[in-house]
């Protein structure tokens, strides 16, 4: 039985095994590299006293908090992955603009992992970037639909919006563009595979994906345990 069907078990496989395997090699590479990293000894010390643990307790958690920086950037690159897999869609990479096309329905996309990815001033870069994209008649892109969407969203909760972000150069917002529009994953997801849950198919078809491609086996209450937060992201 297939794990989702609006993607094929090989491409999700493929990114689960990708997102694995680098969350892997990032912990190794905090490993190898923790002395040579800056460490504020005033920050330790005060975490050591205040968050009650002793200093091998902390040497651990360091080290995982500096992998998980590397792991979270992948995590946006695992989503552009899997919606580039679905049929009519394509993963555009990197340095092309953006991240997502699907020239059938005439929509390109940028996937950021969560909501405080791009701040302040960049967020007007990035609609300059997609009124670029839509708006030049050289553009491959010109008139087709862009979303910046943002997979985990500031609050549990869809929105399809007008995407008008500050520009402090200018002083007042960017112009509203209906071509130019902000969504969460959830919405986008659903977008892209004319599934409605099709976020939530995906984040539980993730424990038997991971199974099945490195062998990690997840517990009940792990899984039960893990949920919660999807519903705190999501609603």
């Amino acid at each position: 039985m297939a794990y989702l069907n609006w993607i094929s078990d090989a491409d999700l496989e493929k990114a689960v095994k990708l997102l694995v395997d680098v969350t892997k090699e990032a912990l190794v590479t905090s490993e190898n590299e923790f002395t040579k990293n800056v460490i504020d000894p005033f920050s330790a010390i005060f975490q050591v006293a205040g968050f009650g643990m002793n200093y091998t307790d902390w040497v651990i958690s360091e080290k995982s908090r500096q992998a998980q920086k590397t792991m979270q950037n992948q995590v946006g690159v695992f989503h552009q992955s899997i919606l580039g897999s679905v049929e009519g869609w394509e993963d555009l990479g990197v340095g092309q603009g953006v991240d997502l096309v699907c020239h059938d329905k005439k929509i390109i996309a940028e996937i950021k992992n969560k909501h405080n990815t791009v701040t302040g001033g960049k967020l007007a870069d990035q609609y300059y970037l997609l009124e670029r994209l839509v708006a030049l008649k050289a553009s491959q892109y010109k008139n087709y639909q862009s979303y910046f969407v943002n997979i985990i969203p500031k609050n549990p909760e869809r929105f399809d919006d007008t995407f008008e972000p500050s520009d402090k150069d200018k002083g007042m917002k960017c112009p509203k563009n209906e071509l130019i529009r902000i969504t969460d994953g959830a919405s986008f997801y659903s977008m892209v595979t004319g599934v409605d849950d099709a976020l939530e198919q995906l984040f539980e078809s993730l424990p038997s994906a991971i199974k099945e491609t490195v062998g990690i086996i997840f517990s009940k209450s792990d899984k039960d345990d893990l949920k919660k937060f999807f519903g705190l992201a999501y609603g």
